[in-house]
């Protein structure tokens, strides 16, 4: 191959590698994606401590995920067995988690309660000090992370 065969090839592959870098950047006017991505895991059985005891990990589960405006414990419904039967917040969204348990939703800015549908109702077992049933802020072109762990099943 001579010298200028050479140096337009690797001008070509240099055009290309930029091009495509260009191409894939995104633009000034284009969003970043936001919203909540997670992953939900089922935990059922003994989880207490105990020296020389590994505590269990939990299964990834499939699941649906339902994201309600900020929600108070005031403004739901129970049963007797701790599920929520109503929410009286506007629900904004419903995701389905995959076999692994993951699932991502694209919201706006704000806080949310973040719920996961079961057999016997709705289910969450993270609060903050005000009594918001698991809270989750999202950023202005973040996504936030979280871990939902199920474990009405689970002995701690």
């Amino acid at each position: 191959m001579s010298k200028r065969n050479t140096h337009n090839a690797l001008a070509f592959l240099l055009s290309f590698v930029l091009g495509t870098f260009i191409a894939c950047k995104p633009s000034q006017g284009q969003k970043q994606p936001q919203g909540i991505c997670g992953t939900v895991i089922f935990k059922s059985g003994n989880h207490m401590p105990g020296p020389g005891r590994p505590q269990p990990k939990g299964q990834p589960v499939a699941r649906e995920v339902l994201i309600y405006e900020l929600t108070q414990i005031g403004q739901t419904q129970t049963t007797d067995d701790g599920f929520y039967s109503k929410v009286n917040t506007r629900l904004i969204k419903k995701v389905q988690s995959d076999q692994d348990g993951q699932f991502c939703v694209d919201l706006a800015p704000g806080t949310y309660s973040v719920f996961v549908q079961e057999e016997k109702g709705l289910y969450a077992n993270l609060f903050d000090s005000q009594n918001h049933i698991f809270p989750v802020t999202v950023e202005k072109n973040r996504q936030s992370t979280i871990t939902f762990e199920i474990t009405y099943q689970a002995v701690y």
